[in-house]
């Protein structure tokens, strides 16, 4: 029997995660072609699509720390690739699954996670607020190089009751 069957609590962290994870993939169909290669950076920084690649191989650095084994048979972008939305899509969701499985490990295991001394919530919120930091930055990059999303978009990012 799975956590969530019978813990609510672990059943709301589970749902805050996928609600974060639906947040990405709505923000990164909204972003038209031209948008997803945008970067304010003049030094080679990350643009739109290597942003979104970062969060799923920064979920897989501590799926390897904290559960070698959820994150097994995923593979890293790394820090240059070329992505396309469709492979950013498919990889955010399996890792996205995979640190649900995480959160459920953690919850079964009375909060403790390897690699978080702080406790499977506290891991959660990091990994939620480092997700939140990047679509940030992906929607001031939009704004400023002229590719910004519409209002229904920015707005929906919030929408959580809704996601």
């Amino acid at each position: 029997m799975r956590s969530t069957d019978v813990n609510p609590l672990a059943a709301q962290l589970i749902e805050a995660w996928r609600i974060n994870n639906r947040i990405n993939l709505f923000l990164i169909d909204r972003i038209d072609d031209d948008g997803w290669r945008s970067t304010m950076s003049s030094r080679g920084g990350r643009d739109v699509a290597r942003q979104f690649a970062h969060l799923h191989d920064v979920r897989l650095s501590w799926l390897e720390i904290s559960a070698r084994d959820l994150g097994s048979g995923l593979k890293k972008f790394g820090a240059k690739a070329t992505v396309s939305k469709a492979a950013v899509t498919a990889a955010l969701e399996a890792s996205g699954a995979a640190i649900e499985r995480l959160v459920e490990r953690g919850v079964e295991n009375g909060g403790v996670l390897k690699g978080f001394t702080r406790g499977v919530g506290p891991a959660l919120a990091y990994l939620i607020a480092h997700d939140a930091h990047h679509r940030g930055s992906v929607l001031l990059t939009l704004k400023l190089s002229g590719h910004k999303v519409d209002t229904a978009t920015q707005y929906g990012i919030w929408e959580w009751e809704k996601r």
